[in-house]
């Protein structure tokens, strides 16, 4: 962007150096063919003298800052400058040239109004000294006027359209830049959010349960000692084990690998797995289920089954106080299905729908987030005293089994 105003910067630049040397140039043309050839109506003393008067007034007007600043200064310039060109055309009728550069000064410092104006001034002007210096009106004498003056017109207006339009454009520009940074800040900072709520659920679904676990295992512990050493023996060991497969969770986050639980292991031996050790480390009773031709799902939807797996076993184990708990394992056609069953005291889904942090309260959001991200469904069936029941579809992608 600063490329580009720094063009049009020059481009003006070089215009006004090229006015600047034209006005010069035939100011030079005019008194050297008076000098030269004794062309001009006048003594050429008096051509010099003009002309010498008004390239004195020419070169002031520059260097005036009211000329720039304002159009009235501007408009008293252009008018004792045309004091002294009046002066000239007198003297010589080869000041009917300077004509084509006093137009584009009028047009650019006066206006589209009052530049008109003053062109249409300047054309009769030069017309009539033309048409006295020759005794005669005749076509020739308007003709040459009128065409620079048209010409002059429409190359000033067009090159302020021009103008217009780039900064126009320019400013559109701006704004687009400035919508792409709000747009990239908007997308980083969905992005941080996601990935919040991503380390939210894992750590929910891992950490949070495991350390709910061995607190569990460490107060039976406790309560088993000092008379029963052995058993609470047992309690600490299994909380250590609980310890170890923590670590090796907080592990995974730092190095972004597939969680530990898998490690390569179909889905059902995770599963299994998980089972064995929510029953030895809270005692109730776990027993997984398998129907249908197992395949191997995609990592991402193996992970997302297995965490809410360990995050409703986790609810059972913590608010259930259940007797037992059954999670059940379906591979049917199109898709893979999870269901995970207590019997314990049940619940109102609607009491904790509106919930999303605390005790109990981040985990249903947290199971349902990871189905709907994969294209699945998550429900939830419980009533107090009654249980509960969860299930999650989710659908097999093409790449399933290979």
């Amino acid at each position: 962007m600063a490329t580009e105003r720094s063009r049009t910067t020059s481009v003006a630049r070089v215009l006004q150096v090229c006015l600047h040397l034209l006005v010069a140039g035939l100011l030079a043309l005019a008194v050297a063919r008076a000098v030269l050839t004794g062309r001009g109506d006048g003594d050429p003393a008096a051509v010099a003298a003009a002309a010498s008067a008004m390239a004195a007034v020419y070169a002031v007007g520059p260097k005036l800052a009211a000329v720039h600043r304002s159009r009235r200064g501007a408009a008293l310039w252009l008018a004792l400058l045309g004091v002294t060109w009046a002066g000239l055309l007198v003297a010589t009728q080869d000041a009917v040239w300077l004509a084509f550069p006093l137009y584009f000064l009028e047009l650019h410092l006066l206006g589209r109004r009052g530049g008109l104006t003053a062109v249409a001034l300047t054309a009769a002007g030069a017309i009539a000294a033309w048409s006295w210096h020759q005794h005669a009106f005749n076509a020739a004498a308007a003709i040459g006027p009128a065409l620079g003056a048209a010409v002059a017109t429409a190359t000033v207006l067009g090159y302020q359209a021009l103008y217009r339009e780039s900064e126009e454009r320019r400013g559109l520009i701006d704004e687009l830049t400035a919508a792409r940074a709000d747009l990239a800040a908007a997308h980083h900072a969905a992005g941080v959010l996601a990935e919040r709520e991503r380390l939210a659920r894992e750590i929910h679904d891992t950490l949070a349960q495991s350390l709910s676990s061995i607190q569990l295992l460490l107060r039976a512990a406790q309560r088993a000692l000092p008379e029963r050493t052995e058993a609470a023996a047992g309690y600490v060991e299994q909380a250590r084990q609980a310890a170890q497969d923590n670590l090796d969770e907080a592990r995974r986050f730092v190095r972004a690998l597939t969680p530990p639980a898998l490690d390569g292991d179909p889905l059902s031996v995770a599963l299994e797995r998980l089972c064995a050790t929510t029953a030895a480390h809270s005692g109730l009773p776990v027993h997984l289920h398998v129907s249908g031709d197992q395949v191997r799902l995609p990592a991402a939807q193996e992970v997302a089954l297995l965490r809410i797996a360990q995050s409703a076993l986790g609810n059972t184990v913590r608010h259930a106080q259940a007797s037992r708990a059954e999670v059940t394992l379906s591979y049917m056609e199109g898709e893979v299905a999870l269901d995970v069953f207590d019997d314990g005291a049940g619940f109102d889904p609607l009491a904790v729908a509106g919930r999303t942090g605390g005790e109990g309260g981040f985990g249903l959001p947290s199971m349902r987030a990871r189905a709907r991200a994969l294209g699945g469904s998550f429900t939830v069936e419980s009533a107090p005293g009654e249980g509960t029941a969860l299930a999650v579809q989710l659908p097999i992608g093409p790449e399933a089994g290979s």
